[in-house]
């Protein structure tokens, strides 16, 4: 805990230094930092500074043995090592990286892939008083006022979703999935082939490398299921999947399925929860 009325707005080099700090001084085998703004920006000037590597955006994150081949020794056995997991080439493949010979070992976390548990209270956390001076040459730059924007897609709290896939066709046909998600009070999504297509904007991708959501109700339209896209969302409480192959990968997780044309199936959808609403 470092207390001091300069630190009310995040700026680079004074957090860094406090964070820095209290890791060469407790000597943490990992530090972990959410990826917002902040914890992007912190990051890698805290691993720069103590000459230790950062695996960047993770989507989960495990702890285990690692073997090391060498040449002249063996094989080397590390324990307790953090397994790093994220998309990489553009979410065409899933990288696991390790950090064996440097401490901390470091990530950045996306926002919303872990599972929230239930608290336990056995354990007990510390709080540790950072009481170090802060040099005045930290401060050069101040936060002279602050703008908050409100997002016009908010996937991560929307109780709703209905995405639309690389199976919609077109940006014209994905006016369907706007109109079911506005007469359910839902929000839009997309898989990232409809996003890669143009059919909508990059903010409504959801997937390892989008957004990974847990609403109430998933309704996947034209989405085959690629499993960057259902690694994303798999952990909705209910998932509806509508799909005119009977052999499409999303319908192993749908909790209901239709096997039809999207286009005859979504407008007796809509047409069916605009009767009940009346």
């Amino acid at each position: 805990l470092a207390e001091n009325p300069s630190l009310e707005n995040y700026t680079t080099l004074p957090y860094s230094y406090i964070v820095v700090n209290l890791v060469k001084q407790y000597e943490p085998q990992i530090v972990l930092y959410g990826a917002t703004t902040t914890g992007r920006d912190l990051a890698p000037r805290v691993a720069s500074e103590l000459k230790t590597g950062l695996t960047a955006d993770c989507t989960d994150l495990q702890i285990g043995d690692y073997v090391k081949p060498s040449t002249k020794e063996g094989d080397k056995l590390y324990k307790d090592i953090l397994y790093q997991i994220r998309p990489a080439f553009g979410g065409n493949i899933i990288a696991t990286i390790v950090s064996p010979d440097h401490r901390p070992q470091m990530a950045t976390v996306r926002e919303g892939v872990m599972k929230m548990k239930d608290p336990d209270p056995k354990r007990k956390g510390e709080i540790i008083e950072f009481k170090d001076e802060l040099p005045k040459t930290l401060f050069i730059s101040e936060v002279i006022k602050k703008v908050q924007q409100e997002k016009s897609v908010d996937l991560k709290s929307a109780s709703i979703i209905v995405s639309g896939g690389m199976g919609v066709g077109s940006k014209e046909n994905f006016k369907l999935i706007h109109e079911l998600a506005h007469v359910l009070g839902g929000q839009v999504g997309a898989s990232r082939a409809a996003v890669d297509a143009g059919f909508i904007s990059k903010d409504h991708q959801v997937g390892q490398t989008g957004t990974t959501v847990r609403p109430k109700l998933y309704i996947a339209v034209g989405i085959s299921g690629q499993i960057q896209h259902m690694a994303g969302m798999s952990e909705s409480s209910r998932i509806i999947a509508i799909n005119s192959d009977p052999n499409a990968p999303i319908f192993n997780i749908a909790h209901y399925g239709i096997v039809g044309d999207l286009n005859d199936v979504v407008p007796k959808m809509i047409e069916a929860f605009k009767s009940i609403k009346k």
